[in-house]
């Protein structure tokens, strides 16, 4: 079999690295933006090769995030659903107000017709697996309350379809096109049983995700008001701060932090929408619940690697925002 799409900035000069990795995320993933925390220079290799109707990609990269906004979104011609397998390193995946942290031994799941946000904070190689979303679709599987989740915990079903993904990218290259064909429709049979095992489980730790679901709901009605607390989201929700804080625990972030990302992420959307050119940073920021100024910038800066002035100036200045 043919060895595939290979991409690496190894031959490059340091000041083409970082606008020649946006422009592969943008030509191999239908638009996806990508954002290099402030990074002028990146360390990038893509080596992308099919199973029949699945694309299959190892990523190896420096610290990065790729953006799918809803433009994109709606604009692209391709559904698929897509997964991260990380070898090295970590992703968090956002989609639907939903957050899954995913380390080695685990994957996660969500959808390239929606808007989604995957933070990979340190070096990393993932594994990237595209499937045709009709090919699920068509099997009777509901799959949004299923995206921006975490699938299995690297036991049972979900181990046997990250193996299949990853022994079967490790030896696409021996495989003629029949055998890498069975080898997708396989990937595809095994993701879908993981998903229906997913969408079938009523356990505490379910139960547990429909909660945090409920939370997440809430923020995202009210993330632009600045009087968002978890005070008042214990009181809205009629429980105690400490059960919110106990639904939150197995995750990397808190509970604060998750409101603070999520109100970074809309005032960087604002940012490199050219519709917001006539707004200041200051009302975007106060906009969506900042407000101080003095403390904007300094999170920002520490999410997003920039001061907002450089971030804006960089994101409208790019062809990719």
């Amino acid at each position: 079999m043919a060895a595939g799409l290979i991409l690496t900035t190894d031959n490059l000069s340091p000041g083409e690295t970082a606008g020649a990795w946006r422009d592969w995320m943008s030509r191999l993933f239908y638009g996806l933006e990508s954002d290099l925390y402030g990074d002028t220079t990146f360390d990038g290799h893509l080596h992308t090769a099919h199973a029949g109707d699945v694309v299959m990609t190892q990523l190896e990269a420096n610290r990065h995030r790729v953006i799918r906004s809803h433009r994109l979104a709606r604009a692209s011609e391709t559904s698929y659903l897509k997964i991260v397998a990380p070898w090295q390193g970590s992703a968090v995946v956002e989609q639907h107000g939903r957050q899954a942290w995913v380390r080695p031994g685990g994957w996660a799941i969500y959808d390239t017709t929606g808007s989604y946000e995957v933070a990979n904070p340190e070096r990393t190689r993932h594994l990237i697996v595209m499937l045709p979303k009709s090919a699920l679709t068509e099997r009777g599987i509901r799959l949004e309350s299923l995206m921006g989740r975490q699938v299995g915990a690297g036991v049972g079903i979900s181990r046997v379809a990250l193996d299949a993904m990853r022994s079967t990218f490790q030896e696409l290259h021996s495989m003629t096109p029949e055998a890498a064909r069975g080898a997708g429709d396989l990937i595809l049979e095994l993701v879908r049983l993981s998903l229906q095992e997913l969408a079938g489980k009523s356990t505490a730790s379910t139960q547990q995700e429909a909660f945090k679901d409920r939370i997440r709901d809430f923020i995202g009605l009210h993330l632009r008001d600045p009087d968002l607390s978890i005070d008042r989201i214990a009181q809205m929700l009629n429980c105690s701060k400490r059960h919110l804080h106990n639904a939150f625990v197995d995750d990397e972030d808190t509970l604060a932090h998750y409101i603070l990302r999520r109100r970074l992420q809309a005032c960087m959307r604002d940012m490199k929408n050219p519709d917001y050119l006539h707004h200041t940073i200051s009302e975007i920021a106060f906009s969506w619940g900042f407000s101080n100024g003095a403390y904007f910038s300094r999170v920002f800066r520490a999410h997003a690697g920039l001061s907002p002035s450089d971030f804006r100036h960089a994101s409208l200045q790019s062809p990719a925002a």
